[in-house]
């Protein structure tokens, strides 16, 4: 039983707070030491987090599983990079404190650990993103298909805008007059027109609907209606 009611308790409480010292200046205090205890929270998350990824790597390597190599690499990767950073390998000294080693800039390409992630982890974020330019253009080859009204529409939106952001714009629709009483006809002028109108209105809407969301999500942790973060019920 004190195993669901604490942790509903905490919940509740560190909400309640949040949203009390979000609107009152004088309770501001209670919402910094909440704060303060979720920073501490997620440094303790953040080892469990290390500690579960060495033991979920270490037990597919020992087991010869199917891509157990891939786990070795991560594994490698996750020691060397921790050790780097926390230990501060190869640090380039302090002028202010050369006598102390941890005053160093580790994060300085000069570094290993500034290295690593200059050269090592943002080539590699850059390509999986770049990869997903694939993904994308197979997902929209699929939703830009004219089966219904929806469809259509949407397809001719993205068919404007493409053009409207090519010289295309300028061949086709170059020869109406800019100050014309035609030239929201233009391929560039509708292009910038919907961007800033339809697209921005679309855009608005969507937030609206997530900060519903939120705020709903949020009430239903504070009031208990959703346990779905407790290990068992």
């Amino acid at each position: 039983m004190l195993k669901r009611t604490i942790p509903l308790c905490i919940t509740g409480i560190a909400g309640a707070v949040l949203i009390v010292a979000y609107f009152s200046p004088a309770t501001t205090n209670w919402g910094e030491v909440v704060t303060d205890w979720m920073n501490t929270l997620a440094a303790v998350a953040f080892i469990l987090g290390g500690g579960n990824l060495l033991f979920v790597n270490l037990e597919k390597i020992s087991s010869r599983r199917p891509g157990w190599a891939y786990a070795a690499v991560t594994l490698l990767a996750f020691v060397v990079t921790l050790a780097f950073g926390v230990l501060k390998i190869g640090a380039i000294p302090n002028p202010q404190f050369p006598a102390t080693p941890w005053a160093g800039d580790f994060e300085s390409v000069r570094a290993p650990f500034g290295w690593v992630y200059e050269y090592v982890l943002s080539p590699l974020t850059a390509t999986m993103f770049a990869m997903l330019a694939f993904y994308v253009a197979s997902a929209a080859f699929r939703a830009f298909r004219a089966k219904n009204i929806e469809a259509i529409l949407l397809l001719g939106t993205a068919f404007v805008i493409l053009l409207g952001r090519t010289a295309a714009a300028t061949i086709l629709t170059g020869w109406i007059p800019v100050d014309g009483p035609f030239a929201v006809l233009r391929l560039d002028t509708l292009a910038v027109n919907i961007m800033q109108y339809v697209s921005t209105a679309g855009t608005r809407a969507v937030m609206m609907g997530i900060a519903l969301g939120i705020a709903a999500t949020s009430l239903r942790l504070i009031l208990g209606l959703d346990r779905s973060y407790l290990v068992s019920e």
